[in-house]
């Protein structure tokens, strides 16, 4: 069994001080924009509010995340904790739809329902949060490398537009005083969450239920492998993501009936083009010289064991 410790280095140390930064600079958004969204009785505020309640559990699993997947594999969890980050996003995403069902009725309740709004408030709250917003999302593009780190950014990024939109909202209040606009663009906030989440949750579920890493085709990668040298037959095929950027194959290749020494070259060429086209560096390939009766699921009979029907396995890490 293959091992591999996944050492911390100095890109984990910056992700971590970013996410420390990022944290401290959210909870005191937070507290900021609360007392000022009851002051000015502006429904646009208190969801900026809320919305920074979600971005700051967001940077906090983000920052759990990152401590777990840089904890080395072991013999209880062989793959290490690279789905921590996974998972973290999932939730982050998930939290995220459900605040913008909340924004959204209660927006539509203040259609129903106009309140006074004190647009100047809102304006200088707004300004000081696309300033920190746009600062703590620059720094997360910088190590944004994974699905979990992206998905605090994008927490951070929508935040920066949706603050601007609400000093938007409040010039539009100044100039027509209409109030009607606070609870529109709280509607149009909560639109660009659930849209922006929807593509996190698909992915990571994705990764989750071990399904095809998006981008990847069973058939070409099936088509590209049975082109290599020495190869007769590649089937049951499987391709997952380990983590959010770690791709895993697993598959029967029916070869010639040679010894292993010399299937060497086939499994270095395998190995080449799945590295080379498909970044898939994790594989567990297995040379057999005898058909399977089923291509896919299949599982070599005692018979044909009985009959010197021999299976060689390559690993590649």
């Amino acid at each position: 069994m293959h091992v591999h410790a996944a050492q911390p280095g100095k890109g984990a140390t910056r992700t971590t001080l970013v996410l420390r930064i990022s944290m401290a600079a959210t909870l005191a958004y937070v507290v900021v924009t609360f007392v000022a969204g009851l002051r000015a009785h502006s429904l646009a505020l208190l969801s900026e509010s809320g919305h920074n309640v979600s971005d700051f559990l967001a940077l906090l699993l983000s920052f759990v995340a990152v401590y777990f997947q840089s904890r080395p594999a072991d013999h209880a969890r062989t793959f290490g904790y690279q789905r921590a980050g996974v998972i973290a996003a999932f939730i982050n995403a998930a939290t995220l739809i459900a605040i913008s069902l909340l924004i959204a009725l209660e927006a539509v309740h203040r259609l129903s329902s106009p309140v006074m709004v004190q647009p100047k408030t809102m304006m200088i709250v707004a300004a000081a949060g696309v300033v920190m917003n746009g600062v703590i999302a620059a720094l997360l593009w910088g190590v944004a490398r994974d699905v979990n780190l992206r998905s605090a950014f994008l927490h951070m990024a929508g935040d920066t537009l949706s603050t601007a939109a609400v000093i938007a909202g409040g010039v539009g209040i100044m100039l027509t005083g209409r109030n009607w606009i606070d609870p529109v663009l709280s509607l149009l906030i909560a639109a660009f969450i659930f849209w922006s989440s929807i593509g996190i949750v698909r992915e990571t579920l994705n990764i989750l239920l071990e399904g095809t890493p998006r981008g990847l085709s069973l058939h070409k990668i099936r088509s590209v492998m049975q082109a290599v040298e020495g190869v007769v037959n590649v089937h049951d095929l499987h391709v997952w993501c380990l983590g959010s950027s770690t791709r895993a194959l697993a598959c029967h290749v029916t070869i010639a009936d040679i010894p292993p020494s010399e299937s060497v070259c086939i499994l270095a060429g395998l190995k080449d083009v799945l590295h080379g086209q498909f970044e898939i560096n994790h594989t567990t390939i297995q040379f057999e010289h005898i058909g399977c009766e089923a291509l896919e699921g299949c599982v070599t009979p005692p018979e044909a064991m009985a009959a010197g029907h021999v299976h060689h396995h390559g690993h590649a890490h």
